[in-house]
């Protein structure tokens, strides 16, 4: 479907500007575009999947909301309620403010778009890095460690990496002092579009292929193959891929098998919280595997 994509999207921002003309708080106001996004893409899923064969067990969903709840709202709100307003106080103790290095004056809509090109910037070349750096690699092994691709599991990360993430593509702006709806539209997008990117949905974006970093994309850089997972390493966007020569879309056979060159890597949320400290074991069996 070439229209399910914008449509939704379309939706989840028209309910959030509803919301926000109607004095509703700017965060409940998100969430609630955000989780109407999640259940149109859920029934997406359901109806026109991209592959029967992908959708998941209980265990799997079970170990995915774990990694949702954990990872993608307890850890970030932890982080800006302790890392972010420390921060913030040592440079307002120290005469410091770094309010002028954004343009505040302008419409939510250019400020939002502007974070969205400047965080995928810092994020494609973080992301480049987890996957060339062995000792940042086996944290990042844990986001390519599913077989299969459903939009509940795009909140599989280890939360060291999650960290690093988060002060490379959200700490900066909120140290500039970006207010509150440019965040929250921000957020709409990276949340929506990243349901999408991970989904089971059958989609053909067309054009938008060389603009946002959706599913087409996104399932060639899941490839087990080495050569194909290391390309498309936009976060929302494919622009800077498309610059530095990483973009990858095969038009004439669709992505094989998903996930780490060793099949046998544990998928549990606990287990996960170890793996990056076992080298190799994202390559090979242990010992102890093979007894």
């Amino acid at each position: 479907m070439a229209v399910s994509y914008p449509a939704v999207l379309g939706l989840a921002f028209a309910l959030f500007a509803v919301l926000m003309a109607s004095d509703v708080h700017v965060t409940l106001a998100s969430y609630a575009a955000v989780l109407t996004g999640a259940v149109l893409v859920t029934l997406h899923e359901l109806k026109l999947p991209y592959r029967t064969a992908w959708r998941p067990s209980q265990h799997d969903v079970r170990a995915d909301v774990e990694f949702m709840l954990a990872v993608q709202v307890a850890l970030p709100l932890f982080l800006s309620f302790l890392a972010v307003i420390a921060i913030a106080d040592v440079l307002k103790n120290a005469g410091h403010s770094l309010d002028g290095l954004w343009p505040h004056g302008q419409p939510i809509a250019v400020q939002a778009i502007l974070m969205l090109v400047v965080a995928d910037f810092f994020r494609y070349w973080l992301h480049r890095a987890f996957h060339k750096f062995e000792s940042m690699w086996r944290f990042h092994a844990v986001h390519h460690s599913p077989h299969r691709l459903y939009w509940v599991n795009v909140g599989r990360f280890h939360p060291i990496e999650k960290a690093v993430q988060f002060c490379a593509d959200a700490l900066p702006f909120v140290l500039v002092g970006v207010g509150g709806e440019a965040l929250a539209a921000y957020f709409v997008f990276y949340a929506v579009n990243g349901f999408y990117q991970h989904s089971n949905c059958d989609v053909r974006l067309g054009p938008l292929n060389h603009l946002v970093s959706g599913p087409e994309l996104h399932r060639w850089h899941h490839s087990m193959i080495p050569a194909e997972s290391d390309n498309n390493f936009g976060n929302n966007l494919i622009v800077w891929d498309t610059l530095f020569g990483t973009r990858y879309l095969p038009t004439s056979r669709k992505v094989g098998p998903l996930g780490l060159i060793n099949q046998d890597y544990p998928l549990g949320f606990m287990a996960q919280m170890r793996t990056p400290f076992v080298a190799g074991l994202d390559k090979a069996k242990t010992a102890e595997q093979s007894r």
